[in-house]
């Protein structure tokens, strides 16, 4: 009987938050140093804008006004999370990309809005989609990779493999 090798964690994804984080303040530091505040600029009329803006809140705003101490709970809040999805990718299979590339994603986006925190106090947000009166909340890169990490979390609990067996056969 030979003895079975460890099967390799899935840290090595973390390079994906590491793109994620690079692209996103990236894009953030173009807006800071190109776009005027508040001042749409069409990207494709009728749809999208450039649009810069500040966001204090979490997703739509979601308590922007309540006075300053919410910067530092979406702080902890999203340290904690990524501290939690880190953990979960080390004990994740590094072939089981289901998991490990949404997991991946949201750390990304989420270390991406901490940088914004720390350095302004607020999230840059320039992202602007609209269809004729009604405008979606503007949002980033950070976000649009936590959305997209949450849909593949909550798509793997509703049809992932149930077994580690499934997910060593790939």
């Amino acid at each position: 009987m030979t003895p079975s090798r460890p099967v390799p964690n899935a840290l090595s994804w973390l390079l994906v938050s590491v793109a994620v984080i690079a692209l996103d303040q990236l894009t953030k530091w173009w807006v800071l140093t190109s776009l005027p505040e508040y001042t749409a600029i069409p990207v494709i009329d009728g749809f999208w804008n450039w649009y810069r803006t500040y966001n204090t809140g979490a997703a739509f705003s979601f308590l922007s006004d309540a006075g300053g101490w919410q910067k530092y709970f979406f702080l902890v809040l999203a340290v904690a999370i990524s501290g939690l999805l880190g953990w979960w990718l080390s004990r994740t299979p590094r072939r089981d990309w289901r998991t490990a590339l949404p997991y991946a994603l949201v750390i990304g986006g989420a270390i991406g809005n901490v940088i914004d925190r720390l350095l302004h106090g607020h999230v840059v947000d320039f992202i602007q989609w609209y269809w004729r009166d009604w405008y979606w909340p503007a949002f980033n890169i950070a976000d649009s990779a936590i959305v997209v990490g949450a849909i593949g979390i909550a798509l793997l609990g509703m049809f992932g493999p149930r077994d580690a067996a499934a997910v060593e056969r790939g």
